[in-house]
């Protein structure tokens, strides 16, 4: 099983979408395998955007990811990266389609609900950067024979 990292932004905090995000990604069939609050600081934002630290845009995407804590959500299924990225949608709310969560609850490219690991490489990395071993769950889910078949995990 992979495992991706879904972080809520402060935007989806003020507005009230911590459950309709959380029980879309239930509801295709990925599991919660952590979560927590977290009040992030421009350093762990300088690490976690240093591909974008340059951009004369960085300083917008620090002020709005501090604005309030954030939910860090960490996800495990069959390709969970993907299917996860691919529910966000486009970073652009206003490109994103209808059905993904951008693209239902987004018109911003900063303000546009939260951010998915967009490789594998990538959700381990973020991964470890949210989150220690021990707040990291594996547990046997009852439904899991719902969503697969029986030789696909």
């Amino acid at each position: 099983m992979e495992r991706t990292l879904v972080i809520i932004k402060p935007c989806a905090i003020r507005r009230g979408l911590i459950g309709e995000v959380i029980q879309r990604f239930e509801r295709r069939g990925l599991q919660l395998s952590g979560m927590k609050m977290v009040q992030l600081n421009e350093e762990v934002l300088a690490d976690h955007y240093a591909h974008l630290v340059q951009r004369p845009y960085y300083q917008r995407i620090v002020d709005s990811m501090m604005l309030t804590p954030v939910i860090v959500c960490c996800w495990t299924g069959v390709d969970a990266v993907h299917i996860a990225h691919v529910m966000a949608g486009s970073t652009n709310g206003r490109e994103a389609a209808p059905g993904t969560i951008r693209g239902d609850y987004s018109v911003s490219v900063q303000e546009n609900i939260l951010h998915t690991s967009d490789t594998v490489e990538n959700g381990k990395i973020e991964i470890a950067r949210f989150f220690s071993a021990d707040e990291v769950f594996e547990f046997e889910k009852l439904n899991k024979n719902v969503f697969y078949a029986h030789d696909e995990f």
